[in-house]
């Protein structure tokens, strides 16, 4: 069962006062007083905060009333929309950019267009969008955003790829193709294998023709994680115990020295990654989920000329690269319809809501993406 906070709006919000619920870009859900002639959306549940703190004690299922529809808006009909890490960071109030509270959750998402404003040209009633760049507001049945907010995408892609494919699948892609110059027949190394990054990075890199040496932490099973990973494309899996060696390199075979790297665990994770660059290779770190620094040595700097840098994907999609991004989210999409990019998800109907959050936090142990189904 879903939490209750208890709201029942009335279908029409007349004289509704402002700053009740932010989401889409900041937009005011339910704060527009209309006539009753004018277009509305259907009212809406969502997934609403009111105040930072962790997910499964601040989040409430609120009834939303209606939202004018203007004549550049569109209403979707949410189908789908992932629980990501950065959700629940934005939610615990610690993730740099987030919406104030009282806000409705999720960052992405697919829909259906339910209806479109007098002047929309551009999407139909029916119509698979996707919010893009990713809006804030998404844990929602109904949103009403404007008409260059969506990205219309073929309605044959399966429903939870669609709702998934502009954070993590996009991140993989960038790094992959944004960050040094890579060449059919190049390798890089990463740490992090089997979080949804990346396994993108794996598969895409392989599509590429790009070889892949993949770092796991040791764990029980590993051996069938090592070969599921193989299944996707990797070309080498160690885990962080195989990496006691003194000379790392020594394992590769005939793949060539790594180019480039991806980190994103930190402490001895990221020193792997460091020893297996070749001279004048780069490190791209984005994320650090042990918490730990990245420790770099002097002789890496001075003697291999190693660099180092970030990637967040909110900043790279805030440097007006919208168009540039919706490309390459049809790439992504061509390619998981072609077969050759997918990932573990389990989809949860919105009333199992809770215990999706539940996975998604971790208490139920090790869990694959959750995407709730509207």
């Amino acid at each position: 069962m879903l939490r209750h906070l208890g709201v029942h709006a009335p279908r029409l919000a007349f004289n509704f006062k402002s700053s009740l619920i932010h989401g889409g870009r900041g937009k005011t859900l339910t704060t527009r007083a209309f006539s009753s002639s004018a277009a509305v959306s259907p009212p809406s549940k969502a997934i609403v905060y009111e105040a930072h703190g962790e997910p499964d004690t601040v989040t409430k299922l609120v009834e939303v009333p209606a939202v004018e529809v203007k004549e550049k808006d569109v209403c979707v009909k949410m189908l789908a929309a992932p629980i990501n890490p950065s959700d629940i960071n934005r939610i615990q109030g610690v993730y740099p950019v987030r919406p104030e509270p009282p806000a409705v959750g999720g960052y992405e998402g697919v829909g259906e267009v339910h209806s479109v404003g007098s002047s929309v040209t551009s999407l139909s009633p029916g119509d698979w969008v996707i919010p893009s760049p990713p809006s804030f507001g998404t844990w929602q049945t109904y949103i009403v955003n404007d008409e260059k907010v969506w990205h219309k995408i073929e309605k044959g892609v399966p429903m939870e790829y669609a709702a998934t494919i502009t954070v993590n699948p996009l991140t993989a892609l960038l790094m992959l193709e944004h960050c040094v110059t890579l060449n059919s027949g190049d390798a890089i190394v990463q740490n992090g294998a089997t979080s949804m990054v990346g396994q993108c990075v794996i598969q895409i890199a392989k599509s590429r023709g790009i070889h892949n040496i993949n770092i796991i932490r040791d764990r029980p099973g590993v051996d069938e994680v090592k070969e599921r990973l193989k299944n996707l494309g990797a070309d080498e899996v160690f885990t962080e115990s195989e990496l006691e060696v003194k000379n790392v390199k020594s394992l590769l075979g005939g793949i060539p020295e790594p180019v480039l790297g991806f980190n994103c665990v930190g402490g001895n994770a990221a020193s792997l990654v460091l020893k297996f660059l070749r001279q004048g290779g780069t490190m791209v770190t984005y994320g650090g989920m042990s918490k730990k620094p990245v420790s770099v040595s002097t002789s890496s700097f001075i003697f291999k000329d190693i660099s180092l840098r970030g990637f967040w994907l909110q900043k790279w999609l805030s440097t007006d690269k919208a168009e540039e991004s919706r490309g390459m989210i049809d790439r992504l999409l061509s390619l998981v319809q072609e077969g050759k990019l997918k990932y573990k998800m389990d989809l949860a109907p919105f009333e199992d809501f809770n215990t999706a959050l539940d996975k998604a936090l971790g208490k139920l142990g090790s869990q694959p993406k959750q995407v709730i189904k509207f």
